[in-house]
């Protein structure tokens, strides 16, 4: 008996681990749930704790869980390294639960969402960032964060008393290098003076590097930093000294609200719901979806007390101009810092693959690896 009672309590451990695996206590499909709830597995690639980039991810499933109700269960992943098997790995177990939806949210988890969709092709795959698709089962979405970046500039470049800003990067690639461009116009819109010094610290999220990337840019005299990174650190790093910070990803204003002055965010909802309504549908079309603010998937965290009136007004007015798609970014006359001709005087540039194409910085930012 004893024997027998021993089994059945190393079975039952093992079922448990391996529900658990997905992140979330709540049992998929095929162990107790009927069959009219939708699986849905989120892959993260780091905490979704961090007070940036993952937890916006999460905020995302989450809101998607409260729309859909008893109707979805959702289970995730957390720090699912940018490697073919540890993609398939965690989205297999996740199928194994009764997953029939795999959502992947950062750019290296593309090539293993492109092999799972082959392999399994009677389930739906979202990748968040990459470019891969097919017509059958596998799309993606980003969105123009550009838009929210270049009204968060105008925050900086009217904020800032040494005309100097720092950028914390993760990596020189053109994701990245929008994000920094786009910022930096906004600022100088605004401040002619302004000039903008960049470090990258080769890593989408590492909160250590991310303070040291901060430090240096304070002590270079940037009194106002951004990022293209991960967590908060750099915001706590600025308030620390009694600089100002711009966040990204979300709203986490009460995390340094001696520094926070806004960040451009995304809300991952808004594609979110209505792409998982048309997948449960049996409507869903593959897309490479790219969001705006005037659709709702890109936007600007409210402005907090420490942004002055003549901030506010300006953001106001180029936001709803941006909105009604009346205020291309990347205008000209636009020159890079070796100081190439990129957009021509009279031109804009508009079309996302031209967009994509950027792989340089502009006059006036120092970049350093």
């Amino acid at each position: 008996m004893k024997k027998f009672l021993a089994i059945f309590l190393v079975l039952a451990l093992a079922m448990t681990a391996m529900v658990g695996c997905g992140g979330d206590a709540e049992e998929p499909n095929g162990n107790g749930e009927s069959d009219d709830v939708t699986t849905i597995g989120f892959l993260y690639i780091g905490p979704v704790t961090d007070g940036g980039y993952n937890q916006a991810q999460h905020m995302g499933a989450m809101a998607v869980r409260e729309e859909f109700g008893d109707s979805v269960n959702v289970l995730w992943a957390e720090n699912v390294a940018e490697d073919i098997q540890a993609v398939k790995t965690n989205a297999i177990n996740m199928i194994d639960n009764g997953a029939t939806i795999i959502i992947a949210t950062s750019f290296g988890h593309m090539d293993g969402m492109e092999e799972l969709a082959s392999e399994y092709p009677d389930l739906t795959f979202l990748h968040f960032s990459g470019y891969k698709m097919n017509d059958t089962n596998f799309g993606n979405y980003f969105g123009a964060m550009e838009e929210a970046r270049y009204l968060s500039g105008i925050v900086a470049g009217l904020t800032t008393e040494t005309n100097k800003l720092g950028y914390i990067a993760a990596y020189p690639y053109t994701e990245v290098l929008i994000g920094i461009n786009s910022f930096f116009l906004g600022a100088k819109s605004v401040n002619p003076d302004v000039t903008m010094n960049v470090v990258y610290i080769n890593s989408w999220g590492d909160a250590a590097l991310e303070q040291a990337a901060a430090e240096s840019l304070l002590a270079q005299n940037c009194d106002v930093l951004t990022q293209h990174a991960d967590t908060s650190a750099a915001q706590v790093a600025a308030e620390k000294v009694g600089a100002y910070a711009v966040g990204y990803n979300m709203d986490n204003s009460k995390v340094a609200p001696g520094s926070f002055l806004t960040a451009p965010i995304w809300h991952h909802d808004a594609y979110l719901v209505p792409t998982i309504e048309k997948i449960i549908a049996g409507e869903y079309v593959p897309e490479s979806y790219y969001g705006t603010m005037a659709d709702g998937y890109i936007d600007l965290a409210p402005l907090t007390d420490l942004v002055s009136n003549e901030a506010r007004a300006a953001v106001e007015s180029v936001q709803a101009e941006i909105v009604a798609g009346n205020y291309p970014i990347f205008v000209g006359p636009l020159k890079d810092n070796q100081g190439n001709v990129v957009v021509a005087d009279g031109e804009a540039m508009t079309a996302r693959e031209d967009i994509w194409a950027m792989d340089y910085v502009l006059e006036g930012i120092t970049a350093m690896q």
